[in-house]
């Protein structure tokens, strides 16, 4: 039984602390990153102790907890431009606190009205948004991987109906960009087709599709004997931030038979943005996207959609029979729709967010950051040393300081040891470079100013040492 008592005294004190957490954080009081080893950092825990032995109290909870909030990572922190997780809104924050305590695993409706209701309505708002209306579906996940994973589990019951039960047919293709998330690969090989079945499309110097390279591509496929499961475009790259061109890909698509899979999990929220909404057209004519919620959407980690254009072809994904389960539907259980049977109340992230910042305040938070990250392409370009391949089109910047032969990785990895800012990286037309993602809402100015200051004096002080790399 519950200590109703000692859980208020606990949640009240949690509360103070990710106050001051965030606080601090967000005024960049602190180093944005401390990586310790894991030995170090479990010992200073006291993590077997406290597994072996049990016995936490209030006084020894609030150590904890002052520790455990003093290493990792400080996504609110102005200084944190690394992957693409966002600073979480305090409402979202909230909605995992009742999830914590409620645990309605709502895939089956009877155990979560009030949250699958929620998610019911959160997708319908999302399949408005992408033009899919009322003839579309949808279905909340836990992250991008498993809604890829989800939508061409939808494409591949399209394309072989029989495959859920006779296994999937050998001439199975999947077309896709090789600037395509891990995951569109990953996802081919769980599914059944394995990696080779993963023919390359053509693309630009930056890893855009080229969409004069489609009809080579697809005569490719059917040369080799195989027949086109899906065609996946980004919106945006996971890599560069820039989005392929969904219009025409779509019109090929469409004129050709293909389903046309979206990984918009960054970048679909681009359309909450008037200003940067065009970026996404097109993105009706997709047969099935995924929408991370987890990135610019501003809740913790992981809400991912999985939309369809028309809904059955959510439903076929599927194929299962158990009998503890699969009985009685009253129509409103989502558990044919997804891999995971217990699932958390994901939809009321999105819908706390959007119910106390609304869709306006959401498309705010996109565009401050798109135009932060183009601030900061601005200011490196004016600066002698570095250099970027290209305008950039989201949040998304890579950028290079130095000589060819400066490692770019090494200066990364300088600053994280630093702890003064975190930046991750990424291959650009076969270079590596520096790649900042503006997440949180406390970078300005300053911040970018102090940041291309801090990569030049590492670069420097690296370009005096011979061998340093590429």
């Amino acid at each position: 039984m519950w200590d109703i008592a000692e859980f208020e005294r606990a949640a009240h004190a949690t509360v103070a602390s990710l106050s001051a957490y965030v606080d601090e954080s967000t005024r960049g009081l602190t180093p944005v990153i401390r990586t310790r080893p894991p030995a170090e950092l479990s010992a200073l825990l006291g993590l077997r102790r406290w597994i072996s032995e049990g016995g936490m109290d209030q006084e020894g909870y609030r150590d904890f907890l002052a520790g455990y909030l003093a290493e990792g990572t400080r996504m609110h922190h102005p200084a944190y431009l690394a992957h693409q997780c966002p600073a979480p809104d305090f409402p979202a924050a909230l909605a995992d606190f009742v999830h914590g305590v409620t645990n309605n695993p709502m895939a089956i409706y009877e155990m979560g009205a009030s949250a699958a209701t929620v998610e019911f309505e959160v997708l319908r708002w999302m399949l408005d948004k992408v033009g899919f209306g009322v003839s579309g579906g949808g279905v909340l996940t836990h992250g991008g991987s498993l809604a890829n994973l989800t939508a061409l589990l939808a494409a591949r019951a399209a394309v072989a109906p029989s495959a859920w039960t006779d296994g999937v047919p050998a001439d199975l293709a999947l077309l896709a960009p090789p600037s395509a998330h891990y995951s569109v690969t990953r996802a081919a090989a769980i599914l059944g087709l394995g990696e080779r079945a993963v023919f390359p499309l053509e693309t630009d110097p930056l890893g855009r599709i080229d969409p004069a390279g489609l009809p080579a591509a697809l005569d490719r496929v059917r040369r080799a004997g195989r027949r086109p499961m899906a065609l996946v475009a980004s919106a945006c790259s996971t890599g560069t931030g820039l989005y392929d061109d969904l219009r025409a890909i779509g019109g090929f698509c469409a004129e050709h038979d293909v389903w046309f899979h979206v990984d918009g999990a960054h970048g679909a929220s681009a359309l909450l943005s008037e200003e940067h909404r065009h970026l996404l057209d097109g993105l009706e004519l997709a047969d099935s996207l995924i929408w991370d919620a987890h990135k610019m959407l501003r809740v913790s980690s992981l809400a991912a959609a999985v939309l369809v254009r028309r809904e059955g072809d959510l439903d076929r994904a599927f194929q299962q029979e158990a009998s503890y389960l699969f009985y009685g539907d009253r129509g409103f259980d989502s558990i044919g729709r997804t891999v995971e049977c217990s699932k958390a109340e994901l939809g009321l992230k999105i819908f706390l967010n959007l119910a106390w910042r609304g869709e306006r305040g959401l498309g705010e938070y996109v565009a401050g950051g798109y135009a932060t990250a183009h601030r900061l392409w601005r200011l490196a370009t004016a600066r002698p040393g570095f250099s970027c391949p290209y305008e950039p089109e989201s949040n998304i910047v890579c950028f290079r300081y130095g000589s060819a032969d400066v490692d770019q990785a090494a200066l990364r990895s300088r600053l994280i040891d630093d702890g003064t800012f975190y930046l991750s990286s990424a291959e650009v037309g076969g270079v590596r470079h520096l790649r900042a993602t503006v997440m949180s809402p406390a970078t300005d100015d300053k911040t970018l100013e102090a940041l291309l200051d801090a990569v030049a004096e590492v670069g420097d002080r690296a370009g005096d040492r011979p061998g340093t790399g590429r």
